[in-house]
């Protein structure tokens, strides 16, 4: 029976498979693992409501030498990587022009404003609400240097009132008792909470989506029966086909393959992240933390504690480079004196990452049946039930809360 089919498993697609599903449809969920194995397994655990600015802003140039010629700084990019990428960082520097920026810090405001009030009639409606944490998260500066560093990044939540509290030395240990007496000030963002299981949210969504009668298919997509400016079935690589009468490429960082099947390319790229799970951590946190100077940051999720970060550009195939993970454990050492790395376990994922920051959300250019969501980098969590919410929207014909143009999947 030909149905809505969503291709992608992990928080978006799964969130966008429960609301159509919800809203009476019959849906296919389509990926090459079980939901939630791919990056949504691995993230931080943050709604990161205060997260939304572009890659490209000139405080990250500022400091892009300096990442690059460390060897243990933020950013890697392999160099057997380097001339894939080029027509990449062509579009990052585009991205970069300052009314550009302005265009899109105002897109990633307008998701991050709905975020918890999609998300918390998510966790309602599907008995949840007990994944979303009461705490936020406190950004970490060692000196008035780096605070000052990292004022860009206030000046723009300030622009669009996203909810801060600027605190000093004793304000924080109070909040946080394990956190290192060094810490001089600190930024706390009461909006970013964090989920009590990434991975066990995911699967409950799937689990959920079930119940209402969805199906769930494991196969890898490589293929699409096209004709006539609209796609009919999915081809897998077993050689089975999947009929559909509408597709949702929701895949994450895999979607781009897809999309340039459908004579659609994407500019979209991996940004390797990498975690570091601690179950016998030593201490105890309320909040999450992140520290920019350092470029990581800790979660209270998954029964321990969670110490991930960096950004490694080295394509979908190559080998993971755990030592990347073993960084972030050192940097958040730093932080929290008192954190033993015992019972642990090392993950890398693939974040997808489009130049210019902004998510594609919304109907393919050429393929009147096809619609994309997916470019979500490291927000794809936060994002979830807006973008669940508005591709529900679009497919009932419904208007959607905010306007989509800023996400068109041709505006590369």
């Amino acid at each position: 029976m030909s149905s809505i089919a969503v291709v992608g498993a992990g928080i978006i697609g799964t969130t966008i498979a429960y609301a159509l599903q919800r809203r009476g449809f019959a849906v296919t969920l389509v990926d090459r693992d079980a939901p939630g194995k791919g990056a949504s397994y691995g993230n931080m655990a943050s709604i990161a409501v205060t997260e939304f600015m572009p890659a490209s802003r000139p405080g990250v140039w500022a400091q892009m030498p300096k990442w690059l010629l460390d060897p243990e700084g933020p950013v890697r990019i392999r160099p057997a990587y380097m001339p894939k990428l080029v027509p990449w960082f062509l579009r990052f520097l585009a991205a970069s022009r300052p009314s550009k920026l302005r265009e899109l810090e105002a897109a990633g405001a307008a998701l991050c404003g709905r975020v918890h009030e999609d998300l918390d009639a998510l966790l309602r409606e599907t008995g949840l609400t007990s994944m979303l944490s009461t705490e936020g998260c406190l950004s970490l500066y060692a000196d008035e240097a780096e605070f000052r560093a990292d004022r860009e990044h206030i000046d723009i939540l300030e622009r669009f009132g996203f909810r801060h509290d600027i605190l000093g030395g004793n304000a924080i240990r109070d909040l946080e008792p394990a956190l290192t007496t060094t810490i001089a000030k600190a930024v706390r963002f009461p909006d970013n909470r964090s989920i009590a299981d990434p991975y066990k949210l995911v699967t409950a969504l799937a689990a959920q989506f079930q119940a209402l009668g969805g199906v769930i298919q494991t196969g890898d997509v490589v293929g699409f029966d096209e004709g006539e400016g609209s796609v009919s079935a999915l081809r897998l690589a077993d050689g089975r086909r999947l009929a559909a009468y509408r597709v949702v490429l929701a895949a994450g960082a895999f979607t781009g393959r897809l999309s340039k099947l459908l004579g659609e390319p994407i500019p979209l790229e991996t940004e390797r992240g990498y975690h570091t799970q601690i179950m016998a951590p030593g201490i105890s946190m309320r909040h999450s933390i992140i520290w920019p100077a350092r470029a990581f940051m800790v979660t209270p999720t998954a029964g321990g504690i969670r110490v991930g970060g960096t950004v490694e550009m080295a394509g979908l195939d190559a080998s993971p480079d755990y030592r990347r993970a073993r960084i972030l454990v050192k940097r958040a050492k730093e932080a929290l004196p008192n954190l033993k790395a015992e019972q642990t376990s090392e993950w890398m994922g693939h974040r997808p990452a489009l130049p210019d920051t902004v998510p594609v959300i919304g109907p393919s250019a050429r393929l009147r049946n096809v619609l994309y969501a997916t470019g979500h980098g490291h927000l794809g969590l936060t994002y979830a039930a807006t973008t669940g919410r508005l591709i529900a929207d679009l497919v009932t014909g419904a208007k959607p809360a905010i306007d989509l143009k800023p996400y068109r999947v041709d505006r590369f």
